[in-house]
């Protein structure tokens, strides 16, 4: 499976963010006092997470070396969303404030090395323990009659796919990412126009700077023009983009048939002497379980530099407050698997639990059972994985 360039995860290379983000905590509150003084529409939420993620390693682990048997990570997020308007102006501010404590590296600390702006500062960084705080969020945009411009740390999602998605070039989730309510933000000049038929044209420039220089360079950007059409009662997507100095090329579509919905992408990646084709298709389908609401979704997908994969998972309602959904994501050509049993639970009108129980199919070797550490006998590999997540939203 290709893993798309991103920047959310790694120390930080340039100089302290502190003057970035009192600049942008001064804007807030300008944009906010003069909302207040003339009454301009604003909306101030966000929520707290607390997170567990926990890990058991067999034998042959890599990391039951460093880690033992078992390992335990721990988070908790606080994140604070402001948004504002008047008239055609919006501006948006996400802060977050982020504390890890980690017996194993499962994630990676957020930073901003390779994007336009330094908006990520370490608070504490020891050897098990990290504070974060970092804007997430921060854009202003203005809306015309036919048109949308925004510029600013803003998240950015492409294509048809479910689990896999070639067409989204900008910081894809992981296809076994449990909690994927907040996408990680870069730093873009987005442009939107809309024609009267409904159809849109979207662009984009993602600004990146060289990860050993930590200059602005063309080569590490994205610059991305796709168009959104309907035909019939079909939708279709056509995507032209330069992507860290390769040529992207896509068309994708997306239909309703018998009450399912049909999608699918076909993404070509780089020089037509050299070119890596990823193929993406999906059906997803809603219906009455005797008296429970269930949904599913089944979807193939094809990288040319790394295989077959397929997922598949059933969403049931087993209560109103209450889903139960067990999904299958595999590797057809090792063959391997992940298999995740997602729970979800709202406790209240503000508290939701999320879960999930994980579990590697596969031999040691292949894709989800592990691969070759490049030490004999070892693999990066665990037997059991399990996530729990208490969210408190305000």
């Amino acid at each position: 499976m290709r893993t798309r360039h991103n920047s959310q995860c790694g120390p930080s290379g340039r100089g302290s963010p502190d003057r970035w983000l009192a600049l942008a905590t001064t804007a807030l509150l300008s944009f906010a006092n003069a909302g207040l003084a003339d009454s301009s529409p604003y909306q101030l939420g966000g929520h707290t997470k607390l997170r567990l993620d926990g890990r058991s390693f067999g034998e042959e682990s890599l990391f039951r070396d460093t880690a033992g048997s078992t390992a335990l990570d721990s988070a908790g997020e606080f994140r604070l969303n402001f948004a504002a308007k008047h008239g055609g102006w919006a501006l948006q501010a996400d802060y977050q404030l982020i504390a890890l404590h980690s017996e194993f590296l499962l994630a990676g600390l957020p930073a901003d090395d390779q994007r336009l702006f330094d908006l990520t500062g370490v608070l504490h960084d020891g050897s098990d323990n990290a504070v974060v705080q970092r804007l997430d969020r921060l854009w202003v945009a203005y809306t015309g009659d036919k048109t949308v411009v925004r510029f600013g740390r803003q998240a950015l999602s492409w294509g048809n796919g479910l689990f896999f998605t070639p067409m989204d070039l900008v910081n894809p989730f992981d296809p076994t990412a449990v909690d994927t309510e907040y996408k990680a933000g870069d730093d873009m000049l987005y442009l939107q126009y809309l024609r009267d038929s409904g159809d849109d044209l979207q662009g984009a420039v993602v600004f990146r700077r060289d990860p050993v220089s930590g200059d602005v360079e063309a080569d590490q950007a994205t610059l991305a023009l796709k168009y959104h059409g309907f035909a019939g009662g079909s939708e279709y997507d056509l995507l032209v983009a330069e992507d860290h100095d390769d040529t992207v090329v896509g068309v994708g579509g997306a239909r309703s048939v018998g009450g399912a919905v049909l999608r699918g992408d076909i993404v070509v990646t780089g020089a037509p002497s050299d070119a890596t084709v990823e193929v993406v298709t999906n059906v997803s389908y809603s219906w009455l379980w005797g008296r429970k609401n269930a949904s599913g979704m089944a979807e193939y997908y094809y990288d040319g530099e790394d295989g077959h994969y397929a997922a598949a998972s059933v969403t049931i309602e087993m209560s109103p407050l209450w889903t139960l959904t067990p999904t299958l994501v595999s590797k057809v050509t090792d063959p391997s698997a992940l298999l995740q049993i997602v729970t979800r639970y709202s406790l209240s009108d503000n508290m939701t639990f999320l879960g999930s129980l994980n579990v590697p199919l596969g031999a040691t070797g292949t894709v989800f059972g592990g691969a070759a550490s490049g030490i004999p006998g070892r693999y990066l590999s665990y037997d059991l994985g399990v996530f729990a997540q208490l969210a408190w939203y305000f």
